[in-house]
């Protein structure tokens, strides 16, 4: 679980870094809530996390956006059913596509954008409640590393953000295309470098 949860909660840190630096004033908004919060003449520590709802809204776009899990777990009804008009026979394995739902226009208002304030609006958890929210799954098979991954995706942003401004090397170009599979994936893998932004060097020590 671990070493899986490691591998999932990395590509959604990549993916946030690119839609970041693909949407420089998203970026900018993140870091002066930092600064605000957490201030520059320290380091981002885990109390400071519940405080910092704008990163928690982007750690949520990403994992709508860009489903890390764009497939959910398969299930296999024990008796043939009906839903929504639609006969499923009994042991039929069925998968939910989650990605798909989270770029429905039917849900999301222009599914496509990159936009964090529609969390900041919406009481959306990642429990998969709502059933059009479901990054870690829902119910009795909701992913057992969703506690993890919440508190490293978080701490990893936030701590990115707040440590440097990041800047894209002139030969490179950010891309937010996805490699699909069983864990979705950038296409191509982020290059930026990070220039010191705290007050003290010591710091990042």
């Amino acid at each position: 679980m671990v070493l899986g949860g490691t591998d999932t909660s990395l590509h959604v840190i990549e993916f946030a870094m690119a839609e970041l630096l693909h949407n420089p004033d998203i970026m900018k908004r993140a870091q002066q809530e930092l600064e605000k919060v957490v201030g520059k003449d320290k380091v981002v520590e885990e109390y400071h996390i519940s405080k910092l709802p704008y990163i928690l809204a982007i750690m949520k776009e990403t994992l709508r956006l860009h489903t890390i899990a764009p497939l959910l777990l398969a299930h296999r009804p024990s008796q043939t059913t009906v839903v929504g008009g639609f006969t499923i026979p009994k042991d039929s394995k069925i998968f939910i596509n989650a990605w798909a739902i989270h770029r429905n226009p039917n849900v999301w208002e222009d599914p496509l954008k990159f936009d964090p304030d529609r969390f900041l609006d919406k009481s959306c958890d990642f429990n998969g409640n709502g059933f059009s929210y479901l990054p870690f799954g829902s119910g009795r098979r909701i992913c057992p590393g969703m506690a993890m991954a919440q508190r490293v995706v978080l701490y990893n942003i936030a701590t990115f953000l707040h440590s440097f401004d990041w800047v894209i090397p002139q030969a490179e170009r950010v891309g937010v295309e996805e490699t699909f599979g069983i864990v979705l994936k950038l296409k191509n893998p982020l290059v930026a470098t990070p220039v010191l932004r705290l007050s003290d060097p010591n710091l990042y020590l």
